[in-house]
């Protein structure tokens, strides 16, 4: 049976598991309590465990090692799944960035854009970051520029902050507003929930079927130069301001 190190050698059991891409530090607790997670083939049953050079973890029976955390910005494009991959071979965020079928370094989308929703997605393989980002404690606050076939009315920009009904419960905007005053088919909507579809049920709501939906900020993330379907590397200045914005060291 695997026991708490004696020493500052080594690295946590949950830490060691959330670097390797499985899952976040909570959810790599949970696997140690449900006697998932072994070291040398010895289960592991404290959560202070740490794990020395040399040695094997496996989780349920497959090893697992920490992976060099990536993080890429993709403009998102149009016809592309938020998804590691597709049951009906639809292409994926990991095609439009060119990641090998096997995806050796465990990347994958932080949250979800609709299908035919743009703008910015930030994708990478390191699961506390990921878990916390998506986590509605942390209230991450998205951008959206939205277009709708008709005019949006000043009374219905008031109703999208005051709140309108969905099927799964109120929602409303943090904030909104005519993206050109002159042309009052395009908004842009600042939320920090991320329910599914939740800005075209909204708009939906108030009787506007959306033309083009981008996001344009995620966190402290925008495109920038990013034309649509490019990517890039953060930058580690902008790795550690998303850390900050969850409160991870």
């Amino acid at each position: 049976m695997a026991t708490e190190s004696s020493d500052r050698e080594g690295m946590r059991i949950n830490k060691y598991i959330a670097h390797a891409g499985v899952c976040s530090r909570r959810d790599a607790d949970d696997l140690v309590e449900q006697g998932r997670v072994h070291i040398d083939g010895e289960r592991v049953d404290q959560h202070g465990t740490c794990v020395r050079e040399g040695q094997t973890v496996t989780v349920d029976g497959e090893e697992v090692y920490p992976l060099e955390f990536e993080y890429l910005l993709l403009n998102k494009p149009k016809d592309t799944i938020s998804t590691t991959d597709d049951p009906k071979d639809r292409r994926t965020v990991l095609d439009a960035i060119g990641v090998p079928e096997d995806n050796p370094s465990g990347l994958f989308p932080v949250g979800r854009l609709d299908r035919n929703t743009t703008g910015v997605l930030l994708v990478s393989n390191d699961g506390d970051l990921a878990h916390r980002l998506m986590h509605p404690r942390y209230e991450i606050p998205k951008i959206y520029y939205v277009r709708v076939q008709d005019d949006v009315k000043p009374h219905q920009l008031d109703q999208l902050k005051r709140g309108v009904e969905l099927s799964d419960g109120a929602a409303a905007a943090d904030q909104v507003a005519y993206l050109d005053p002159q042309r009052k088919t395009d908004i842009a909507l600042e939320l920090h929930e991320g329910r599914n579809r939740q800005i075209r049920r909204m708009m939906e709501a108030l009787g506007h079927t959306i033309v083009q939906l981008e996001r344009a900020k995620y966190a402290t993330l925008t495109t920038g130069r990013l034309q649509r379907g490019e990517w890039r590397r953060l930058e580690p200045e902008e790795v550690r301001e998303l850390y900050q914005r969850v409160d991870l060291q």
